[in-house]
């Protein structure tokens, strides 16, 4: 069995492949929030795991967050048990997007998804190859007794569809003779249109879910080195920064972006927010 790519492949289909990878490497934090409250400060809790080393000892118990597992989560949220959630938000955007990738899926398969080879048994009755119905490359539908391909969850889905958009192609001989069949036709200009619309739609989901939808927030505190304004920022697909409006007079331990303010970026943002703990401690 061998795995072919067609030789060109139109920007629309890596912007939708784009998109498609944004949503599975997001989907393990996404579940996460669901048992998590929302977040009313910035950055969005989602972003800044390593600020948990700053929560005071005097936390109102009734008020902690069921734990969730943060991994990529193989069972559908519609196939499986989870806590109650905390975040409304989270989980309706998880149900939609899976809702909207699984749905994406069936339609794909309905229009590139080569038919189940059929042959005559010893009776001359025709059969369905049951090797090939059940090869796991294929899209299954879902039916009254089984989840089909849905089974598998919203990662499987995404990397599958993906597939399709790149037009990978899993080539696999015929029983009992040399000729190889293609398992999927390469995907219509309309259907290509419609996967890249609902894949783009997903992506914009999760990050706004997750706050990472390129929001600007004027923090409460000032600069511990200046007094100046800071300002968050959320980048969709992106690390949160901060910016102090200072400019250089700021002696903020940070380089300067391109417009001459001092910028906190990934792990220099835990420099910033201890230093924001320690002035609000100390005033």
């Amino acid at each position: 069995m061998t795995t072919a790519l067609a030789p060109t492949i139109p920007p629309i289909a890596h912007r939708a492949a784009v998109d498609l990878a944004a949503v599975r490497e997001q989907w393990g934090d996404l579940l996460a929030a669901i048992g998590r409250r929302p977040a009313v400060e910035w950055p969005p809790r989602e972003a800044r795991g390593f600020l948990d080393q700053l929560a005071t000892d005097d936390r109102d118990p009734e008020l902690d967050e069921v734990p969730v597992e943060a991994t990529v989560g193989r069972t559908p949220l519609v196939l499986r048990e989870h806590p109650a959630p905390l975040n409304l938000d989270a989980l309706d955007a998880a149900l939609d997007t899976e809702r909207d990738l699984f749905d994406l899926a069936d339609r794909i398969a309905e229009q590139v998804q080569r038919p189940i080879r059929t042959g005559r048994d010893a009776h001359g009755r025709f059969i369905q190859d049951q090797a090939d119905a059940a090869d796991p490359a294929r899209w299954h539908y879902q039916a009254p007794n089984s989840p089909g391909s849905r089974a598998y969850g919203l990662h499987w889905a995404a990397v599958w569809i993906e597939g399709r958009v790149l037009d990978e192609d899993i080539i696999a001989p015929r029983p009992s003779t040399t000729v190889h069949v293609r398992l999927f036709a390469t995907m219509p200009p309309r259907l290509l249109d419609d996967v890249a619309a609902t894949a783009a739609r997903a992506r914009r989901n999760v990050e706004r879910a997750l706050g990472r939808d390129g929001r600007t927030t004027t923090l409460d505190d000032p600069c511990p080195w200046c007094a100046g304004p800071l300002t968050g920022r959320t980048q969709p697909g992106g690390e949160p920064l901060v910016t102090c409006s200072t400019g250089y007079a700021c002696g903020a331990p940070v380089m300067l972006d391109d417009r001459g303010r001092r910028t906190w970026r990934g792990a220099e943002l835990v420099g910033l927010f201890v230093a924001l703990d320690a002035a609000r401690r100390s005033g």
